[in-house]
């Protein structure tokens, strides 16, 4: 059964644990970092070593090439033609794609050479992997683009309704016993026969 590469796995490596793994990734990682690093001994004679340093120095150009590509018409614009500046942009995309390839090899290899052993996941059906990572290298490019965030329309929240005012009741005025008011009643009319009788 062949050994399994998880997608990224840059060409060229051996499969992790085979014979010659260690020295055609040193060959890869070295292809990758600026021609100097092979200068240095220390990186050839520990892989684990080359391939951090690789995975640092592609990060820095991945975020290098991120940041170029926002600010190509800001630096750019002023002293290239229209054209001139969206061929600039084009090559940050291609360059981005290839970069973020290579970045993510480097993580892949430097996993392997700390031992790390990759598995296919148990669920994916035959086929998947090589269409995942397909799919994935074509949204790449898309990344440095970064564009910038539309707005969601925001619902407006409903308004608490507020309690609906208590009306004051007004006071009730006592009402006088009924046998008062007869008696008031009968009083008057005897009052003002008193005074008819006095005049």
């Amino acid at each position: 059964m062949a050994a399994y590469l998880p997608p990224g796995w840059p060409t060229g490596v051996h499969p992790p644990g085979s014979e010659g793994f260690e020295r055609t990734a040193v060959a890869w990682l070295l292809d990758v970092v600026p021609p100097d690093y092979r200068l240095h001994g220390v990186l050839q004679r520990h892989p684990v070593a080359l391939a951090t340093l690789a995975r640092r120095h592609l990060a820095a150009c991945v975020e290098g090439a991120r940041q170029g590509y926002r600010t190509a018409r800001t630096e750019l614009g002023d002293v290239l033609p229209v054209s001139g500046v969206d061929a600039v942009l084009a090559a940050y995309r291609s360059e981005g794609h290839r970069l973020v390839t290579a970045a993510r090899a480097a993580d892949l290899v430097e996993r392997a050479l700390r031992g790390k052993e990759f598995t296919p996941p148990l669920h994916e059906p035959p086929g998947q992997q090589e269409e995942r990572e397909r799919k994935g290298q074509q949204e790449l490019p898309e990344r440095h683009e970064q564009p910038a965030r539309q707005e969601q329309p925001t619902r407006e929240k409903p308004k608490p309704r507020q309690p609906a005012p208590v009306k004051q009741q007004q006071p009730v005025k006592q009402q006088q016993p009924v046998k008062h008011q007869q008696k008031q009643a009968s009083a008057a009319p005897v009052k003002q026969r008193r005074r008819q009788a006095v005049s």
